[in-house]
């Protein structure tokens, strides 16, 4: 298992704007071709990918903690999640999944 300071500098940053609902700063992580898969919804593109990144959970309140991160090979990474709230369950770990592009995410997919 790898640490999760390990992880790439993008993924990091992206995971700590997302975990801010920082939409903007989230976005520029994402290739311009990017795909994040939530929920069974596909989302492609900045438009999209922007509309997720600023809806996902956001009818919730929870925490959420980086609890696990795993380099696959050099363009995989997966960083799991630990998320406590008032959603359905009410507690989940999410593994995301990362493909990366040179220094941008190529495609993110988020599951359980």
């Amino acid at each position: 298992m790898t640490t999760t300071n390990q992880l790439p500098a993008t993924i990091r940053d992206y995971l700590t704007a997302h975990a801010a609902r920082d939409t903007e700063t989230a976005l520029r992580a994402f290739a311009p071709d990017a795909v994040v898969v939530d929920e069974g919804k596909t989302f492609r593109g900045p438009d999209e990918i922007a509309g997720f990144l600023a809806d996902a959970g956001a009818q919730y309140t929870y925490t959420s903690e980086l609890i696990g991160a795993q380099r696959i090979d050099d363009a995989h990474w997966v960083a799991t999640n630990h998320l406590e709230g008032n959603f359905p369950g009410g507690v989940v770990d999410l593994n995301y999944r990362f493909t990366l592009a040179g220094d941008l995410i190529a495609e993110l997919v988020i599951a359980p």
